[in-house]
Order: C-alpha cells, then structure tokens, then sequence
C-alpha cells in the first residue's frame, strides 16, 4: 500500500501545515472543516506560507503552484472516503475527537489508516472507538508544521507492525525527523515542554517575576528562542491548559496540577495571539505584558 490520497480533518493552525506538508511532498490533499471561513483563511494561510518558502529559496515557484492544486478543501466527512490516510486535527479535546471519530469511520474504505494529531490523549483509548485500531495511530507534528522538523509517532496497544512502518516511512518522505514515543499522557516533547511553561506561570502568579522578567530570563539565561509565556501565547492557552490536565489527571501527580493562572487566563478568554490577548495583549502594534 502506497500513501498517495491524504485527508486532513481540522483547517486550523495544525490542520493547515499539515496540508501544506503533505501536498508540497507530491500528496493530494482533502482539507475538512465544517466552516468554509475556516477553509478559506486556511489556504491563505498556506498560500503565503509556500510564498515565504519561495522567497527563502527553499523551494520554487512551480513548487509553490503544484502543491496549492494538490489542495480541495471539503465540508463533509464523507468527502475524504478515498483517502489512504486520513489525520484528524480538530482541538486538543477528547470528545471532539471521538465524535468525529466515531462519524468518520463508517465512510472509510478497509484499508484506511487513520491517525490523530493528538498532543497529549491516549492513542489506545482514541482507537478503540474506531472500527480499525490495527490500523490507528498518532502522528504528532509539531507547530508550525511547514518549519519544525521533528514529527511524534505514537502506537497503540493494537497498532499493527506493518501500519506503523508504513506510516514512518511516510513522514521520511515529507523530511521530517520521527522520535518514537510510547502511549503515555502527552507523549516526550509535550511531557516536558508543558510542565516547564505551566512553571513558569506559576512564577508568575507567586509574584516571582513580571510576565517580561521571566520571558527575558529564560530567553537570555537558558538559550530558548522565546520566553515560556509567550510560547505559551503561541501554543494556545486553551490547549496547554487541556494537556497539563491530561498530564495531572493521567499520572496522577500533584506536580502536573494545572496553574491556577492559566485556568483563569482561559475562563477569561484570553486564549493567547490567536484572540489578540493572552500573557501579551497583540492588538496594537506591539506585544504588551499583561501582568
């Protein structure tokens, strides 16, 4: 079996640079969302992704055409019935993705792989909902898809040999690095990434230091590209709220306890850059600390 046909479930921010990988790497791509905005705001988003890659010189204008006609957006599940592989990427909640899930399978041929772009829930539990958990697996590409080179693969109690084989060779074939990790709450990178920046929020709620005080010292003190909360800004406070649960709830640790914080950031709304507000408020011309 050959992994030609891929559909992709969830035109957001994961969704998109997912598509965008897979039909620059020679795929055709079905991107599903139930809204036409979003699907509309997700090919301008690639579009001007591949237009960054041709002005960077990593790839070419006829690259950057071929892999936007590889590209059909669709509304319906039922739509993606061909696909070879098919990867949900709708929000970090376990509900949404068993719904879709259990509504997907069915319009599926046998031979289907499906996967999740999960970040932090159980690859075992999310395949025992389908009808195929042989054929289920996690694939967990990092943000922003088109720049990060690592991709999770994550197998289930069920996950058969020959699917998962399939399956890292094909992410080979889109240049990306596989790190193989094991069905445990929020995998390797998140297991450790997300303790660090619900830590760094908790310096911040204990009056440890300002918003710009902790971003500045770890960006300066300890070599990181950006600060914990303004990453966490960029990650999506709703998201890394959802996987430091997954994490307290899962292993049952004290230390994995959310910050009371961050809790109160998201009941707010202030979900990060992708609202406009977060630990920065984006709405003027520069990111402004909110504490």
């Amino acid at each position: 079996m050959n992994i030609e046909k891929i559909g992709v479930i969830g035109a957001g921010q994961m969704g998109n640079g997912i598509a965008h990988v897979c039909a620059l790497a020679g795929r055709s791509v079905k991107l599903s969302d139930v809204s036409r905005d979003s699907l509309e705001a997700a090919l301008a988003t690639i579009d001007g992704n591949l237009a960054r890659q041709v002005g960077s010189g990593r790839i070419s204008e006829d690259d950057r055409t071929a892999a936007l006609k590889r590209i059909t957006t669709v509304e319906t599940l039922e739509s993606l019935a061909d696909s070879d592989l098919v990867i949900e990427s709708a929000v970090e909640d376990e509900d949404v993705k068993r719904r879709i899930l259990i509504d997907l399978c069915p319009h599926l041929k046998a031979e289907t792989i499906v996967a999740t772009n999960t970040s932090s829930i159980s690859i075992t539990r999310l395949a025992a909902i389908t009808d195929r958990p042989g054929r289920f697996m996690g694939i967990h590409f990092m943000n922003p898809v088109p720049v990060m080179e690592l991709v999770e693969l994550i197998r289930g109690i069920a996950t058969e040999d020959d699917i998962f084989n399939l399956v890292r060779t094909f992410i080979g074939e889109l240049g990306k690095t596989v790190a193989i990790a094991e069905d445990f709450p929020a995998f390797m990178v998140n297991r450790i990434l997300l303790p660090m920046i619900n830590e760094a929020i908790y310096t911040l709620y204990e009056g440890v230091g300002t918003v710009e005080a902790i971003d500045t010292a770890m960006r300066l003190g300890a070599n990181h590209p950006m600060g914990p909360l303004q990453l966490a800004d960029f990650i999506g406070l709703d998201t890394c709220l959802s996987i430091m649960q997954v994490l307290y709830e899962g292993l049952a640790d004290t230390k994995y306890r959310p910050c009371p914080l961050l809790v109160k950031y998201v009941e707010a709304g202030w979900l990060g850059r992708k609202v406009g507000r977060g630990f920065y408020d984006y709405r003027g011309e520069h990111p402004v600390p909110t504490r």
